[in-house]
């Protein structure tokens, strides 16, 4: 393998488990399945965000294509009904290329061949598609048959006298409104319309079987879109009438018919690499600013995820404009010493500061782009003002005390936790029940806590004092002598002197996977060791040892089984990140233990580009092989970590 570049996205399978993905940098996407069969209801043709990146609908589902020939009718599309049907098609799939963009090629017996491809365009909610025939054939029409929905992102559309299927049409723009107060569909194209309404009731998504969630949907389907694809390509705009909309004129969709295609081109060979075009999937419009979404397809912009995918999405592939954009947007959001882990959508509560690592993380990111030299040109003065006053509102919040028991205690280290609270990564909880709550003090806590305040040492003698008290006492409150290891919690819920020695992988943080080390080389060589032989998998680190009480081999069932396997076994790709870090200082950080790290850890993770979510990490994958990709197929901390090992730790 080539060290200096990732191997490139190829030999993708043709099945219902490889998903693709297009994004608008809105908030809204595209997203389907390499054989065209909707597995989730994520997956749709346009769905689109009303309030960037939130507010999300989905307005077109997909279309069910077909061709005229003079020898009959040709069925190009497949799609699932309940209670287990697929539709039989008269064509193959036989090739899907994810780059530079979804492209589909079916063939028929008789030797016809038909390319499909999608793109979306980078800041409006638009979607292109083209369609060509790659065989001398005369007479061939090809037949799309659009199914629409109009329904928040999350939920599932029943068959109803409500929808309205008559379009409002203006020479080539037909403008579907489904229903008030849902945003319009805007479709224009080269090829004619006819209006013929029906139904398309029962579609099964077996993702959400699977899930044990709702998963049998209804589509309106108005009329058939038709084109002479012996002339030539056929081109099919849609547009949402949501904020980054093109305008509009009555005889088009205001952007010319293909010029997506091109403008995307154009700006997608900018990218040296696949994995920095994927890390662009990321990268969202909030307000005036830029924000990350944590994952696709239902994650929303998540605090604690932006600023660990951050510091690989963004300063490791040079992105400082976007990193700056983000971390100064979220300075303003600074509450209490807390900043946010969650946005709500329009229709949720109230923001959510209910995370004790997000702002600590927050801490850590900002510093390190304050850091590079290579990001000073576009750090103003002001700019390192901000980002330097809300890293020490931060820290003086934290140790002044604030929400859910959050303090510096007298022995420098930081207390964390309420009944009924989940403030770290393993966040898990059904109803009122926290499945793991490690109230208390985690480890990884106090190495985020020590790292925050080696980051603002230099901005106060406080602040540097406090450093030193926290690194003393930080080794000799956490060794476990009996383990070789870290424990994960001390003074479990307050109780001072009680642990839980539970296997985690958390103590890797304190190893050797963030900036400042606060373990001596011996027992962080210790740790590092006692992570790689227990819980690491060739796709991340295992959320609990396979010995330890509670361990769950697999995600899997409903809400409750899922969710309690969540950080009770379940691996964890993002954890690559650190554990590889501090596995290469433990050994001495040269370049033929980079090289052996390489080859070891990260050959497998560019062989799972291929699977799951193309050209992206997944959010988790089963503990035990085959280590089954499971959660979102597109992760943005997964491939920030990939991204930052591969371009900066490895390099």
């Amino acid at each position: 393998m080539n060290e200096a570049a990732a191997p490139g996205v190829t030999e993708l399978n043709i099945d219902e488990q490889t998903e693709w993905l297009e994004t608008d940098g809105l908030g809204g996407f595209a997203s389907g399945t390499t054989s065209g069969i909707a597995t989730r209801r994520y997956h749709a043709l346009l769905l689109s965000a009303a309030q960037p990146p939130t507010d999300r609908w989905v307005l077109v589902n997909g279309f069910v294509a077909w061709l005229e020939t003079p020898q009959g009718r040709v069925q190009l599309t497949r799609h699932h009904y309940a209670p287990g049907v697929t539709t039989a098609a008269d064509a193959s799939i036989t090739r899907f290329d994810a780059e530079p963009w979804p492209t589909t090629l079916y063939e028929t017996s008789t030797g016809l061949c038909v390319s499909q491809e999608i793109v979306m365009r980078r800041g409006s909610p638009l979607v292109e598609l083209r369609f060509g025939l790659l065989s001398q054939h005369a007479g061939v029409r090809l037949c799309l048959r659009p199914l629409l929905s109009g329904r928040d992102f999350h939920q599932l559309q029943r068959e109803n006298t409500d929808f309205r299927c008559e379009p409002e049409v203006n020479g080539r723009l037909l403008t579907w409104s489904a229903y008030p107060g849902v945003p319009s569909v805007r479709s224009v194209s080269n090829g004619t319309y006819r209006h013929a309404p029906e139904w398309y009731r029962r579609f099964r998504y077996q993702q959400e079987v699977e899930r044990q969630l709702d998963c049998d949907e209804d589509l309106a389907a108005p009329g058939v879109l038709e084109f002479d694809l012996s002339s030539g390509e056929a081109l099919w705009q849609l547009s949402a009438a949501t904020p980054g909309a093109p305008s509009l004129t009555t005889d088009s969709a205001g952007t010319r018919l293909g010029a997506v295609f091109a403008s995307e081109l154009e700006r997608r060979q900018t990218f040296t690499s696949p994995l920095e075009r994927a890390a662009d999937a990321y990268l969202v419009e909030r307000g005036g600013g830029t924000t990350l979404i944590a994952g696709y397809p239902w994650f929303g912009d998540w605090g604690r995820d932006t600023f660990i995918a951050l510091r690989g999405l963004c300063l490791s592939s040079g992105r400082f404009e976007a990193a700056r954009r983000i971390l100064l947007e979220w300075a303003n959001v600074v509450s209490d010493g807390m900043l946010p882990n969650r946005f709500p959508d329009l229709r949720e509560a109230a923001t959510e500061y209910n995370s004790v690592d997000a702002s600590l993380w927050y801490v850590i990111a900002a510093h390190e782009l304050l850091l590079r030299p290579e990001a000073q040109d576009c750090v103003s003065s002001a700019d390192r003002s901000a980002l330097q006053a809300a890293m020490a509102e931060i820290v003086g919040g934290y140790a002044r005390g604030t929400r859910y028991g959050i303090a510096r205690d007298e022995d420098g280290l930081l207390r964390a936790g309420v009944p009924g609270s989940q403030l770290t990564w393993m966040d898990a909880k059904i109803g009122d029940y926290v499945v793991t709550p490690r109230a208390g003090k985690p480890v990884e806590i106090q190495a985020l806590w020590i790292n925050a305040l080696f980051a603002v040492s230099t901005l106060s003698e406080q602040f540097r004092d406090w450093f030193r008290v926290a690194l003393d006492n930080f080794e000799p409150r956490f060794w476990n002598a009996q383990r070789q290891a870290l424990f994960d919690v001390v003074d479990v819920e307050g109780r001072v002197g009680e642990v839980d020695a539970s296997l985690r992988p958390n103590q890797i943080f304190a190893a050797g996977g963030l900036p400042f080390t606060p373990l001596s080389p011996e027992r962080a060589r210790s740790v590092v060791d006692k992570v790689e032989d227990t819980l690491w998998t060739p796709l991340g680190l295992r959320s609990l040892a396979s010995n330890e009480a509670g361990y769950r081999p697999h995600y899997a069932g409903g809400v409750w089984q899922r969710d309690t396997a969540y950080h009770q076994g379940t691996v964890w790709p993002w954890l690559l990140g650190p554990f590889v870090e501090a596995w290469v200082k433990a050994r001495g950080s040269t370049a033929a233990v980079k090289h052996e790290a390489r080859a070891r850890f990260l050959a497998p993770v560019f062989s799972h580009l291929r699977k799951a979510g193309i050209g992206h990490v997944s959010e988790i994958t089963d503990a035990e092989a085959p280590y089954t990709p499971r959660g979102c197929p597109f992760q943005a901390w997964s491939l920030g970590e990939l991204m930052r090992l591969h371009l900066d730790i490895l390099r």
